[in-house]
């Protein structure tokens, strides 16, 4: 199985380009951004040796569809998705925060609490919770953006505003425009017979206004439950059947791999690589109601991206 994890182009008019975990990211005219969903794989802040075919294109998809099926609720980025790995917009000055939404104690944040934590980013938790129990009502736990290679680090609201990395009218924008974003993502979620459990969005400045920018309701930025049997393994005390890419992170854990210094990522056989590639498929057929339609991998992919992408700016 064939799989894109580098590109190469030379757009007209681009002025930089960035290589994040997983997406190649053009800036064109310093107006715009070509944005290439790449197969890459990353955890624990480390990109994985292997690529995973279909994944960015999954990636593309779910988040264009999220972007198009929330513009009422706040600006976003995007102008168009020329080709199903590659999304173009508009290059907004990026905020140094990421709005963290949790709808269920589950992930790095249960982990937290059950070392002891009864509060998180300033938002105190309960005693008497369990694991993947949904809160009483979705709480914000915001991070800061990491430096190339970091990690991004928990903080408060009051932390936000003290240091001034965002102003207090903005940061309670961002708070508002989060959680109605995830209110509608869950109603979508409910609609596909899925549980829409946390997420992760950025936004970005662009002529005063605030957008929404990169993904959204993706499977590398959100984890999703099965509605169905939620309430009967709760109650069992069971692990949730989930579509979320805490699968790979449990399978890297599983084989001793935390992103801690001097451990190594466990192969990646061709078994496991396909055996991902088949669980964002399934996240995407299942989130979007519709069947995933493989894009072409051949030898012309690139040609492909770089034809669709150079029509575009054109047009621009």
């Amino acid at each position: 199985m064939k799989s894109i994890t580098r590109t190469e182009f030379a757009f007209p008019n681009q002025t930089a380009k960035y290589v994040g975990k997983v997406r190649d990211v053009y800036t064109i005219a310093n107006k715009y951004l070509v944005m290439v969903a790449t197969d890459r794989i990353s955890a624990f802040d480390v990109v994985l040796p292997k690529g995973i075919p279909y994944k960015g294109q999954v990636l593309n998809q779910i988040a264009s569809k999220f972007l198009d099926s929330t513009s009422d609720i706040v600006k976003n980025w995007k102008i168009a998705s020329p080709d199903p790995m590659v999304t173009v917009g508009y290059k907004c000055d990026s905020l140094p925060v990421e709005m963290i939404v949790r709808g269920y104690l589950t992930g790095s944040s249960w982990r937290a609490y059950k070392a002891g934590a009864r509060e998180i980013c300033g938002v105190k938790i309960p005693d008497g919770m369990r694991e993947h129990q949904k809160f009483d009502k979705p709480i914000v736990t915001p991070t800061t953006k990491a430096e190339i290679g970091g990690h991004d680090q928990d903080i408060s609201r009051e932390e936000i505003i003290r240091r001034k990395l965002v102003p207090e009218d903005v940061y309670n924008k961002l708070e508002e425009y989060s959680l109605a974003l995830f209110e509608r993502g869950t109603q979508i979620a409910a609609e596909r017979g899925l549980i829409l459990v946390d997420t992760k969005y950025e936004f970005g400045l662009k002529d005063g206004d605030i957008y929404l920018i990169d993904e959204i309701h993706t499977p590398d930025s959100s984890r999703y439950f099965y509605a169905d049997g939620y309430q009967e393994r709760f109650d069992k005390g069971e692990q949730q059947k989930q579509l979320s890419k805490e699968f790979v992170r449990e399978w890297l854990m599983e084989n001793n791999f935390s992103g801690q210094k001097g451990q190594k990522v466990p192969e990646m056989d061709d078994a496991r690589v396909k055996s991902i590639s088949d669980r964002y498929i399934e996240l995407y057929e299942n989130i979007t109601g519709t069947k995933f339609e493989p894009a072409e991998y051949t030898d012309n992919a690139y040609e492909r991206i770089e034809t669709n992408v150079k029509n575009m700016l054109a047009r621009l």
